[in-house]
Formats: structure tokens, sequence, C-alpha cells
């Protein structure tokens, strides 16, 4: 059953730790005391740092924001000091883990101009994971952000996994940004990114040595984006640090204010750091989720989650037909998989032959997600349909059709954009789409910030080079294990990634004999349904894989969940190779992927199977259930 439950306590430590003004720099530690999140005013300026087991991961950064009213990011005296505790205890199904309780000790002060004006500021730290925000005072009134100074000051000889931002209004039909750059592996922190906008959240980064001899991983990102901020980027590395950054003018084709603003008593997102001498508090962090609210609670009808056929990644816009689409609604229904994405020109269909298939697929068994063009003039898009969620009556309007029609889901492409516009288009897509029963997931987009639990609906997000790359070039084909072996680390960590993967074709054409070439082994193609974290997986197999042999494979695809009630690091470097334990209920899958030749001894003792040797060559892959 659907269910979130969150019972949110912040009490009030001793008086003695209240109230106090800073006489040096205040701070915080998580439980455990490893990490530590420091705050003070220097000269003026508000400032930050953390460490972790007593060596700096980041050195003293900026804060602060720069309203029309007033420069929170100079000329500011601190605020008195609260100390407290933050618990938490919530269940979320389409995250990396279903039961999250949460401990966090937190630190409130504010930022005090010379005219006696203040902004808040609350920042938590649990064990591996701090997350930091600046809030608003009701009697303020709605201000506009021009800048936000946050920074974070990594040292010049840390390096990084990050993927840049594009230029706006480039690509295909001029749909960028959509966060499907290539990445930087292990790259110097003050790598100019390729288009000069600097780098998506989120990013890894790596301190090799650092702390007493052992690496420092820290992975930077940003959570609970709605619509009343942009989505945020980091700008390149200039004087020793890397800053926030606004959304560009461009995007949208100019549409929208590049500044936010912001409603009296609310708050910015949260910036986030995860910390650890090992990648198994990335792999596992749920920092995203851990710090944000639900915006509404779901329908009393639960939500469905799971794995489903697609034609569109292999067979192409020439699959979009009612008679190709009931051959994957058979292959859904021989696979015993509970449903069928139907990509771009199904309105092409025509009313008649679309309720036939609609009452095709619900015979079979077999639910429908369907796809939509996000509309508006931002892009030259022209895949069909478009115009439905163009107002807020169109919507509802859809809506209830799709809700009248029974169908499940829908997937909304080009977005193209992280204005604060876009986001609210984004939160008033997903609470209509609630109102209805209706799961959204996006595509061509941003990357999700805290949404699977702010939205019960929300089921994932492109927001990477997903599976059609592989199909548009060999060279994404060819970067296919890179992908898998990096993301687990990073994209991945912080939200759903709706890749689409698994093929068993040997080419990503309908003939089979054409296009981008497979160079993956099966037993990979399979360790990615488990690798990759979504709760609703569109596979890439075809009709006829159901009669090529493939039975060891097709069996463990259709016993495969999608969602997790756990998630493990069990061995991996980014970019190389990756190792991940998945359980649910009591079963766990414990997947390898592999972009060069490794052999490893894994310690699974955590699932009750020792230790266990293993060999992956390039492209190579496993998948152990226990």
């Amino acid at each position: 059953m659907h269910t979130i439950l969150s019972r949110p306590l912040l009490l009030a430590l001793a008086a003695a730790a209240a109230a106090t003004v800073f006489a040096e720099p205040a701070s915080v530690k998580g439980p455990g005391g490893r990490l530590a999140f420091f705050v003070d005013v220097k000269d003026g300026a508000p400032v930050w740092k953390a460490s972790y087991d007593g060596v700096d991961v980041v050195d003293w950064s900026a804060l602060g924001l720069a309203t029309d009213t007033a420069d929170f990011t100079r000329g500011v005296t601190a605020g008195p000091v609260r100390h407290g505790v933050f618990t938490d205890d919530y269940r979320v199904p389409t995250i990396k883990k279903s039961h999250v309780t949460v401990e966090m000790n937190t630190l409130q002060t504010a930022f005090v101009d010379a005219a006696g004006r203040r902004l808040g500021f609350e920042a938590r730290v649990g064990r591996h994971d701090l997350a930091f925000r600046y809030t608003f005072a009701k009697a303020d009134g709605a201000q506009r952000v021009r800048r936000e100074a946050t920074a974070f000051a990594f040292a010049p000889s840390t390096t990084m996994f990050a993927t840049p931002q594009s230029k706006p209004m480039i690509g295909f039909a001029q749909t960028k940004p959509s966060y499907e750059e290539t990445y930087v592996f292990d790259a110097p922190v003050a790598t100019r990114s390729g288009y000069g906008e600097g780098w998506t959240f989120p990013l890894l980064a790596h301190a090799a040595g650092a702390a007493h001899g052992r690496d420092l991983w820290a992975l930077v990102s940003e959570t609970g984006t709605d619509g009343n901020y942009c989505g945020c980027r980091l700008a390149d590395y200039a004087d020793g640090a890397l800053r926030i950054a606004f959304p560009m003018a461009g995007e949208a084709r100019g549409r929208g204010d590049v500044e936010p603003v912001c409603a009296a008593g609310s708050s910015t997102p949260w910036r986030t750091l995860t910390v650890g001498d090992s990648l198994a508090p990335i792999v596992e962090t749920t920092v995203a989720w851990d710090v944000v609210r639900p915006a509404y609670a779901p329908p009393a009808r639960p939500y469905a989650f799971g794995k489903g056929s697609w034609s569109w990644i292999v067979w192409d816009d020439a699959s979009m037909n009612p008679a190709d689409q009931r051959a994957f609604v058979d292959l859904a229904a021989a696979m015993k998989w509970d449903h069928i994405l139907v990509d771009a020109f199904w309105d092409r269909f025509g009313e008649p032959a679309l309720k036939d298939f609609f009452a095709y697929a619900k015979a079979k068994g077999v639910a429908v997600y369907l796809w939509y063009n996000s509309n508006g003039d931002w892009n030259d898009a022209p895949q069909t349909p478009k115009d439905r969620f163009n107002t807020p009556e169109s919507t509802e309007r859809e809506m209830a059709w799709l809700e009248a029609n029974g169908v499940r889901g829908v997937k909304v492409d080009f977005w193209g954009g992280d204005k604060q516009f876009v986001m609210k288009r984004y939160c008033a897509l997903f609470e209509s789409a609630n109102r209805h029963g209706i799961e959204v997931f996006v595509h061509g987009c941003t990357l999700p910030r805290g949404w699977e639990r702010m939205f019960p609906n929300f089921v994932g997000a492109e927001a990477l080079l997903a599976s059609e790359n592989l199909k548009f070039s060999q060279g994404a084909m060819d970067s296919h294990s890179q992908w898998a072996s990096l993301h687990p680390f990073c994209r991945n960590a912080v939200a759903g990634a709706e890749f689409g993967p698994v093929f068993l074709n040997r080419f990503l054409r309908k003939d089979n004999t054409s296009g981008s070439r497979r160079v993956t082994t099966e037993n990979f193609e399979l360790a990615t349904s488990v690798i990759y974290q979504n709760p609703v997986q569109n596979f890439g197999l075809c009709p006829n894989n159901l009669h090529e042999g493939f039975d060891r494979e097709l069996a463990f695809l259709r016993a495969v969940p999608t969602t997790w009630d756990e998630t493990r690091f069990v061995a991996g470097y980014p970019g190389r190779y990756a190792v991940l334990a998945r359980r649910h209920g009591t079963r766990w899958y414990v997947a390898g992927v592999a972009r060069e030749g490794v052999t490893l001894q894994l310690d699974l003792g955590f699932c009750g199977a020792g230790t266990r040797p293993v060999s992956l060559t390039r492209d190579d892959g496993f998948v152990w259930v226990f």
C-alpha cells in the first residue's frame, strides 16, 4: 500500500545553547561527530565551511542573498544562534530506500543588515549529509532575489565528476538545456565547462588521500525546489570556488525572469552536501528527501509502479500505429509486465482507434502511459500531442480525459529550462495530475529535486543521456558501460533516473541488422535493470526477443522489481565499475557493471552470502539474487 508517514520534530536544546551571538564561528556536528558545519561573518560577509574527521571538505565559502530590498552578502552581522535536533520518519516507495529514519542536528541564525533587516539561515547536519537554506520573514513581503552568493570552496587539487550546462536554445528543435550532456571524469575542479556555462547538479568531488590518507568524496546538489525558486547550477570554478548560478536569460526563448521572486515567509531550496571516506554514503544518501515535505497527499487509490514495454526505443516513430502498439501490449502481457509506454504521435490514431486500443490493453491487463509534448513556444519540437497542458483549463480537461479512459500516467517531454515559471509549470502539472490519480514522469527536463517525496505521483525523470542516445549514435552505445558505472554515484544518487534500460536485440533497430550495434553482454543489460533506480521502468525488449532463446534473461526480467526497500554500495569507482545491492522485501539483488576489466572480492555478508569473487571484462556485468 502506498503511504507517506512523516513525524517531523524540531526540538530546542538547553537554554545555554540558544540565543547566542557569534563571538567565534558557530558550528554544529552531525550524530557521531564526524561531519561538522561552521558558519561565521567575516568582515561583514557571511561564510560557511564543512569538515569531516577534522579535515576541511569545503573551505570557507560565501553565503547570502542580495534581494531587491536588501543585500545580505556584505555589511551584515550575525543574529542569535539556536541549536536543535531534527528527526523524521517517513515512507516513500519510489526512492532507493522505502522507509527512512532521519536524525540531524540543527543550527539556526540570521544575517542582519545595517537597517535591521534579517535573512534567516538554517543548517541541518546528519552523519554524512548536510543541508542549508535561507528563509524570508513574513513581514518583509515578497522579494526578488537578484543574486545568490552561496559557494563551495573546494581545494584546487580536488577532481570532479560533472556534466556541463548547455547553452540555451540549442540541440534538437532548440530544446536545451535538458541535462543531457557528457560528463568529465576525475577532471580538475578548475576545468572549464564545455559551454562555459558551468555545471548542473549533482556534482561529485573527489579529494584523493585527503582524509588522513583516505580519499574523501563529496556530492553537491540541491533539493526542495518548487515554484518559489528557480532551478540552479554551479558556475565554473573561479577564485577558489564553485558558485550558485541562476538560469540563463536565453532559456525558454527568453521568456520569464532569471531572478526568482520569493513569497513572504518562504524558504529557498536546500543546498546539500554528502560526504564520506568511501562511496557508500554517496550511493546510499537520502538527503534529497530527508529535508523536504510532501506538497499534497496522494488520492485514496494507491499509485502503481512497475515494468513496461516501449516500442519507440527500437522500432522508432514508424511503430506509432495501433497494430504495432498492440504487439507491444502482447509483449508486456507475455512478460507479465504491467504497462506499456506509447510514445509521440499516438494522437494520430484517431479517437475510435484509440478507444479500441485502450480496451485491448485493458483486456490484456496492461496499463497505459502516454507521451506528451510540454507545449509552449519555447522550442520547435514538432512531436504531438501538443497544447494539451498549456493552460490550467486545458490541463484539467486533459487530465479528466486521461482518468476517464483509465490511462495510468503521462510522460511529458521538452521542458527546456530552469526558470521559476518553468518550475511552477512542473508543480502545477504534478498537482493537477494527482487530483485525477495520474502519474507523471518527465523527459528532456531538469533534475528532480526531492520531488519523489514532495509529489507522490511523480515517478521519475530523464535528466541524463538516456537510452535514446544509444540508438542515435554508436559513440553513445560505446560509452554505455561508462555511464552505467557513473550514475549510481552521481545523477541516480539524488533522484530516480528514467534511463529506459535493457536491450536484447543486437542492433537497436527493428530489422536487428542495422543502426547502433549493442556492445554490452546480456548480463550487463540485465544488471542495468537494477543499477538504474526508477519506480517505473520502460524496457527496450522487442516482440522478437520472446522467440530467440533468451529464456534465462526473460525469466529474470519477469521477476525483477522496480521498487526497493534498501540500497547498499558494494564496490566501485565512478565511470569504471559499479556494484550495488538492492533489497525488495527479503530478497537481495546484487548487480554489477564494468567499463574496464576488474576482478573483485565482494563482501556480501549483509545479505548472508559471505565473500564472493567476480571477474568482469569491459562492457560486462552480472546479477545475483539472494
